[in-house]
């Protein structure tokens, strides 16, 4: 009897590592579902990007669901008053949106559940992570735990697992896995505040990762800069 099809849900924003983990998902075997987040971002670019990811890499599925966090504010990505940092700075910087991960997980929980998936993917990185404590291990690892709690299938017995291949990689490290894995980076968008056609600031400490990343990769940067 031949084996179930592989079902994997993976959040997928429209920035580069999303992009790499949808490759990986997808040369895992699995049968991929992306799903992106309306979470009242400063621009619809990476959405955008995400829609161009998706359809590139072969997605069984893309949709994108709506969550108010401008509502919450509290970041620079969500709160236009407040400036998005354009230079490196120490601890938890104004960059983080409160709640996102562990709200856009659990959107991704649901939709797995529905669709008989036990796998969802995160492109988290605890090295170049810009100190988001959304994006350790531990967070990880709690979330799974919950997942398999919280849950009718897990209840049942079927076991929930978040997949985080970019965890432990260095920026220059996931582009070289992605560039491997035929991820066309320039339909890629990671800037905090792209313009309405995509081109990246170039200044934002996102920018500022990419580029070093494209640089110590040895590999051309695509990104679309604004003038």
């Amino acid at each position: 009897m031949a084996n179930p099809t592989k079902k994997a849900v993976i959040l997928l924003s429209g920035g580069l590592d999303s992009a790499t983990v949808l490759a990986i998902a997808r040369g895992e075997g699995y049968e991929t579902y992306a799903l992106s987040v309306s979470y009242g971002q400063r621009h619809s670019a990476e959405l955008n990007a995400a829609v161009r990811v998706a359809k590139h890499l072969g997605a069984k599925a893309h949709q994108q669901m709506q969550v108010n966090l401008d509502a919450v504010g509290g970041s620079a990505l969500t709160d236009r008053s407040i400036a998005v940092p354009e230079a490196p700075s120490s601890g938890i910087p104004v960059t983080y949106v409160p709640a996102r991960n562990t709200l856009f997980l659990a959107l991704a929980l649901g939709w797995a559940e529905v669709l008989g998936a036990r796998d969802l993917f995160i492109g988290v990185n605890a090295v170049d992570y810009s100190g988001y404590p959304d994006c350790r291990p531990e967070f990880v690892q709690a979330f799974e735990t919950l997942a398999n709690l919280a849950t009718k299938a897990g209840v049942e017995g079927a076991k929930f697992r978040i997949h985080t291949p970019l965890i432990q990689l260095s920026k220059a490290d996931i582009i070289r896995r992605g560039a491997g894995l035929g991820v066309d980076f320039a339909e890629t968008v990671s800037c905090y505040q792209a313009d309405g056609k995509g081109r990246a600031c170039g200044r934002c400490d996102s920018c500022r990762i990419r580029r070093e990343g494209f640089d110590a990769a040895g590999i051309p940067d695509p990104t679309r800069y604004q003038a």
